[in-house]
């Protein structure tokens, strides 16, 4: 087994040691400028690491977990040593600023999940214990887990799913987005200074890959961050293999501000549970029903939240906001705000991109005066539009946010911690939050209702679902 030896602590050196030579350029969002080039494997690389980690299993169960955590804090010990390098590289090919609930927080973020994962106690529960006899139920290691994540939290996402699955004694295939392979395989290649060989690999390439992934016969459980209708299709190609999954899908989280509200104490968290990585976050506030007494109060304050935030690129630590991370997602948010415009809504600040600034850059936009069904507030945006929507009836506003097939997460905003409790139990969501949005735990268990996903990630609960229940009875 290699310990860290902090040997990947420049961002030089982490770039030289994945990049390949002849591979795909990876573009930085901001500029347009070439980062580095990305390995682009096949499904045949797939094949090799499945059959490498499925060799490398047993072995890695077989150290139990005490050891088992012991090498997942030495690995979280070497993103330690080089969180620097890894922050810069996430900045340059994510976009997200250093500062801010961004690049140095994600990277850390990184390592408190490892610690957190690696020092869960997960003991067998007695069922029964009577003079009949005596029932445990334990968790066995599946096998396998491929791991297909997403572009927004490319790190951070990474290790919500590799760490529970090491933890457990799995091993793991990576399969990072197109747009951001980079820091999935430098965050590999940080791990792998303590992790034994073959324990976890990153196999960066196309939707083929991940096709394969999904329906290979050898990967016991898949675990996907990303959109509902990838999500499905996961599903359908894991049938024929019985796999178990974890679909972390859509949200198009609602907020609920009710009257009793105080609109310049809340305005800031607000502006940060939508906000936060430019709004290119599953459980992001995303839309945002003010009652009447105090709507126009509530725009008024996100409003000055907002104009002094500053965008720009990510290496300027001054910067708090970045760019959209590809074209395709700038134009989704382009597109969605002039819809809103062009139907009456009013664009509150924002709305405005400089057609000469290079990189996807989108302002902060607050659209008010929305309806309901505008596919602003309809369509999950991804990105830094919050439509604001007007209501008179707390009914009325829990039926609009109860109203779409999503429900990763919700938040309610109140005075009266009771009274919000209250309109909380009435939402369809994973996650409700009371005063505050997005917030998560590695403590608490995360996941969705209706189609925004199942299973459940962090906490004792996400690691029994990286294993396989067995009761033993005598």
């Amino acid at each position: 087994m290699q310990l860290a030896d902090s040997t990947l602590t420049s961002y030089t050196d982490l770039v030289a040691a994945v990049a390949a030579e002849g591979g795909r350029d990876i573009l930085d969002p901001a500029t347009g400028e070439v980062i580095a080039a990305a390995p682009v494997h096949t499904a045949a690389d797939l094949d090799a690491a499945v059959a490498a980690a499925r060799a490398a299993q047993p072995g890695w169960a077989g150290l139990g977990h005490a050891e088992r955590s012991a090498v997942m804090h030495r690995a979280a010990d070497a993103v330690e040593a080089s969180s620097e390098a890894l922050a810069e590289l996430l900045s340059r090919e994510q976009g997200k600023p250093l500062n801010g609930p961004n690049a140095r927080f994600e990277v850390g973020g990184c390592v408190a999940w490892l610690r957190a994962a690696a020092s869960f106690e997960l003991e067998p529960e007695v069922l029964v214990d009577d003079d009949g006899g005596r029932a445990e139920l334990v968790y066995r290691p599946l096998g396998v887990v491929g791991a297909i994540g997403p572009w927004n939290w490319p790190m951070m996402i990474s290790v919500w799913q590799l760490a529970p699955s090491l933890r457990m004694g799995n091993t793991v295939v990576m399969k990072p987005s197109e747009y951001t392979p980079l820091s999935v395989l430098a965050l590999a290649a940080v791990l792998n200074q303590a992790l034994p060989e073959n324990v976890l690999q990153v196999v960066s390439g196309g939707r083929d890959v991940g096709e394969a992934l999904s329906a290979h016969p050898d990967v016991a459980k898949i675990m996907f961050t990303g959109s509902t209708a990838t999500g499905k299709a996961i599903i359908r190609s894991s049938a024929d293999t019985v796999k178990r999954l974890t679909l972390e899908l859509g949200g198009n989280d609602a907020g609920i501000v009710l009257p009793d509200a105080d609109p310049a104490a809340i305005a800031e968290d607000l502006f940060w549970g939508a906000f936060i990585n430019t709004g290119q976050t599953c459980a992001a506030l995303k839309r945002l029903y003010v009652h009447e007494d105090l709507y126009e109060g509530v725009v008024e304050a996100l409003a000055k939240v907002a104009a002094a935030m500053p965008m720009g690129r990510g290496l300027d630590e001054a910067n708090v906001l970045g760019p959209l991370q590809n074209k395709a997602q700038y134009d989704i948010v382009a597109d969605l705000v002039e819809q809103a415009r062009a139907a009456g809504a009013r664009v509150v600040v924002g709305g405005n991109p400089d057609p000469e600034q290079p990189g996807y850059f989108y302002p902060a936009t607050l659209v008010a005066d929305i309806d309901n069904d505008n596919p602003l507030v309809a369509r999950e945006q991804f990105g830094p539009a919050l439509p604001i929507i007007r209501y008179s009836d707390v009914d009325e506003a829990v039926a609009m946010a109860n109203g779409l097939e999503v429900g990763l997460g919700a938040s309610v905003w109140s005075s009266d911690k009771d009274a919000a409790r209250e309109v909380a139990a009435r939402l369809q969501a994973g996650t409700v939050w009371i005063n505050k949005h997005g917030a998560i735990d590695p403590r608490i268990p995360f996941g969705g209702a209706k189609q925004s996903g199942y299973g459940l990630e962090f906490g004792v609960e996400g690691l029994k679902h990286l294993g396989a229940p067995q009761v033993i009875s005598y």
